[in-house]
């Protein structure tokens, strides 16, 4: 029996370093913008546990918040050229090397809800056109979180479309600019760190800067006692972008593992921001700011000018055809009728 004991034993010894040799292990490195307090930034953090969670170990990150390492604008880039591994940023920031990353970024006036812009990658073909437009540069889409609608904040009432005219606002750079030129609006282009001190100099009349709570854990309200609720001009898609070399070399499952991790984040991005921006407009109305909740014509006319702009800024290939698989999925689901 002893010497049956010490067999088993032994056999138990050599299996678990057999196991333990074939243990593939996937070292990352990714950057976000967003900061580790932030709700993006806990919903991050919350995603780089489940992976290395669920792969026992096996995938390990090393996580830089707030752009350390490398500028917002400059992570995409840093990824593909090997300073990083993974861009956790989004599409938007790089529409200065293609128009086409603008409609995996910021579709504006497009989807009304997170779920649909998702359904659009998931379900409607939009993550395999998308992926031909990323292969391009060197990365790879893992996949997509969105938090919801972004909200407009004032200093003057911004009740309708008719109330853009001659307002002054603060906006990033790219489509919007042209979309709310359209309505009246003077859109003026500048940092994001700038905008606080713009409302409070008189600079700008308003901001388009994020989603309600994010505006309110700003100090936007401090100042501009009008608000847009909810949103409906701007759905920012965040991505998970990693380079592709890197991402070909790392075994099946821990792509697979990214990928599920990556759905579940979508989820929880989406649901926690609906829940932050609730809680933020009932404690905003008891403060006294006026907030909109646009009618459906007025909202019709923000998507009408927007998709009059989308084969103006559509000017490549690549565009043309992200514009074209949005339509006819919009379509498909019935948010364009015509």
């Amino acid at each position: 029996m002893k010497f049956l004991k010490t067999a088993a034993l032994a056999a138990g010894a050599i299996a678990m370093m057999g196991t333990t040799a074939l243990a593939q292990t996937t070292n990352l490195r990714i950057q976000t913008h967003y900061a580790p307090e932030s709700l993006s930034g806990k919903n991050a953090a919350a995603f780089i546990d489940d992976i290395q969670t669920m792969s026992n170990g096996e995938i390990s990150v090393e996580m830089f918040y707030s752009s350390s390492v490398v500028k917002s604008v400059e992570t995409f880039d840093a990824a593909a050229t090997g300073i990083l591994d993974c861009d956790f940023t989004g599409g938007a920031y790089q529409t200065g090397k293609n128009p086409a990353f603008q409609f995996v970024g910021d579709i504006m006036g497009g989807y009304d809800t997170p779920y649909q812009q998702l359904s659009w990658l998931l379900i409607g073909g939009g993550l395999e056109d998308a992926q031909a437009l990323y292969n391009q540069y060197g990365m790879q889409l893992v996949g997509w979180w969105v938090v919801g609608q972004e909200a407009m904040s004032s200093t003057k009432p911004i009740r309708n479309a008719d109330d853009f005219k001659d307002w002054k606002f603060r906006s990033p750079p790219g489509m919007e600019t042209k979309i709310f030129e359209k309505l009246g609006a003077s859109p003026i282009v500048m940092d994001f760190t700038e905008i606080f001190t713009a409302l409070e100099t008189g600079i700008i009349d308003g901001a388009d800067a994020s989603i309600l709570a994010n505006n309110k854990s700003m100090g936007l309200y401090d100042i501009a006692k009008h608000a847009t609720y909810p949103g409906f001009h701007s759905m920012p898609s965040d991505h998970l972008a990693c380079n592709k070399a890197v991402w070909d070399g790392m075994p099946e499952h821990h792509r697979r593992i990214m990928e599920v991790a990556m759905e579940k984040l979508a989820l929880r991005q989406a649901i926690s921001g609906d829940v932050a921006n609730a809680q933020a407009a009932n404690e905003l109305r008891a403060q006294g700011v006026s907030i909109y909740d646009w009618s459906a014509e007025d909202r019709a006319k923000f998507k009408a000018a927007a998709q009059a702009t989308w084969p103006e800024f559509a000017t490549t290939p690549e565009a043309e055809a992200l514009v074209a698989s949005h339509i006819e999925f919009l379509k498909t689901i019935g948010v364009i009728t015509e």
